[in-house]
């Protein structure tokens, strides 16, 4: 996967291109957008980019003098120039710059598939050989620029995985270069190489697999690497284990930990799991979560019982973290929360699923179980505050355009199917909302309009006959007509006329 920045000061035409480029099927990824060099300048000194497309005039900076001034930062980077001007003495100072290709304005597609297709091809041969393994695992940017001396191939047989505790400070000290320094001095006189992994807050670490001579076990190699980085302020779950002689099922491997690590991580403290063990020789599977309680927390979501949930969730927090529950319980958890809130909410037309999604994955950023507990707190009774006032608000205007919508369409046949597909909301739901609005069923609220109905036809057309008005307001026959007529108003169709014609007379 390669980083591509697109430079351009038109809006649209930054649009279209990203559209175009994101719509192929190309193993890229848009990393940045800028309107400017100065703005693109800024992009390259934080973030690796590997290809970038830049139009020609812009203003602070134009293109040619913003590749002139990348070179210095990236020396490896391709460039295609895009502009709506063929002046050649633009080509020729592009040539000089040795840019990759030229696209001239509006940008069709195809053209610039050929372009991406031959940039791309000339990146893959910059790849070595010895770091084909790494591809899938190790961060994009990172590997587009990774070269492996000798030492890496005959000596690289043993494979950790760093992974970031959660709930933890020290985001500044969560880099490879310090990982790179801490590990490095663990396992002197031993080489190591440390790469970001493409999973997030993730290392990958391959080092000699003679570093074991100096411990009794794998166990206690991986918890005194543990020990030295939390010392630097890294708290990591730390994962490893000897590699096969087959250095091609590293990324088998690689998989398989990362998912042990997803299991097994804990919330309170880091570990260590020496993978090469069987699984059922790990860590105990003590402290998971009971489906029953879990599914408490939804069922009082969907009764709205605010404050009983507040309750129960703050004892449950606190359990949790007396009993150091598995991370992936708590991401299993807050999911089903999620689900649970927009569920409720979609059934009244409202989507804000990726929203809640969003927010949710921001409440593992804290930096303490303790700040995490309470951001849970808030954001659910949020979540609650919000469900209550869609609901007042958007039951009262659903009812009016239903009750609108149904009464236009007296003379038709209408399910409570047929009305949620109109307005986009559940049948239990529209069901709900007529029930609290009218006091009836949808059934008893949708024939007791059609009565109505059929009296004021019956006193301002008495000559319609019974059949024609079964008929008209679509019951299936004249009987069933008088037989719910008579449910409804206590007389029958011809004494309800009767007493029409003797009231007027």
């Amino acid at each position: 996967m390669y980083n591509v920045m697109i430079v351009e000061d038109s809006k649209p035409i930054l649009r279209n291109i990203k559209t175009l480029l994101e719509s192929m099927d190309l193993p890229i990824r848009i990393a940045a957008t800028a309107t400017n060099g100065e703005e693109a300048l800024k992009t390259l000194r934080r973030e690796p980019i590997h290809l970038l497309l830049t139009d020609i005039r812009m203003p602070k900076m134009d293109g040619l003098a913003l590749i002139e001034q990348a070179k210095l930062i990236s020396p490896q980077l391709k460039y295609v120039l895009i502009s709506g001007y063929s002046d050649f003495e633009y080509t020729r100072k592009a040539l000089n710059l040795q840019v990759f290709d030229y696209l001239l304005k509006p940008v069709e597609r195809v053209q610039l598939a050929e372009v991406m297709d031959r940039a791309i091809g000339e990146l893959n041969k910059r790849m070595p050989g010895d770091a084909a393994m790494l591809k899938d695992i190790v961060a994009p940017g990172y590997y587009a620029d990774l070269r492996l001396d000798d030492d890496f191939h005959h000596y690289a047989k043993m494979m950790l995985i760093l992974r970031r505790q959660p709930f933890t400070a020290g985001e500044a000290c969560w880099t490879r270069e310090e990982a790179q320094q801490g590990l490095t001095e663990v396992f002197a006189p031993h080489r190591c190489w440390v790469f970001p992994a493409q999973t997030p807050k993730q290392f990958l670490v391959l080092t000699n697999r003679s570093v074991l001579d100096m411990y009794s076990s794998v166990y206690e190699c991986l918890e005194s690497a543990r020990r030295h980085l939390h010392a630097r302020g890294m708290d990591v779950m730390l994962g490893g284990q000897v590699l096969s002689p087959e250095p091609e099922k590293l990324p088998e491997l690689y998989h398989r930990v990362s998912a042990i690590l997803n299991e097994r991580q804990r919330i309170m403290k880091g570990g260590v799991l020496d993978t090469g063990l069987p699984v059922s020789d790990l860590e105990p599977g003590e402290g998971g979560m009971e489906p029953q309680v879990a599914s408490g927390f939804a069922d009082m979501i969907r009764g709205r019982r605010k404050e009983q949930f507040a309750l129960k969730l703050m004892e449950q927090l606190a359990k949790w973290g007396e009993e150091n529950v598995r991370l992936a319980d708590l991401e299993r958890f807050v999911g089903l929360l999620v689900d649970t809130f927009a569920h409720l909410y979609e059934e009244r037309g409202t989507a804000l699923r990726l929203g809640l999604e969003v927010k949710a994955k921001q409440l593992f950023e804290a930096e303490s179980y303790g700040d995490f507990g309470r951001e849970l707190l808030e954001w659910t009774r949020q979540c609650f505050d919000m469900l209550q006032a869609h609901s007042r608000k958007s039951g009262e205007e659903l009812f009016a355009q239903m009750d609108e919508y149904v009464k236009m369409n007296m003379y038709s046949q209408l399910s409570v199917v047929d009305i949620a597909a109109k307005f986009h909301v559940s049948p239990s739901y529209v069901s709900r909302v007529i029930k609290k609005f009218t006091g009836a069923t949808f059934v008893q609220y949708y024939t007791g309009l059609k009565i109505k109905e059929a009296c004021r036809l019956m006193a301002c057309k008495p000559e319609m006959k019974f059949k024609e008005l079964s008929d008209l307001l679509s019951f299936t026959d004249q009987h069933y007509f008088s037989k719910v007529f008579k449910e409804y108003t206590g007389y029958s169709p011809t004494d309800y006329k009767e007493q029409i014609s003797a009231s007027s007379s």
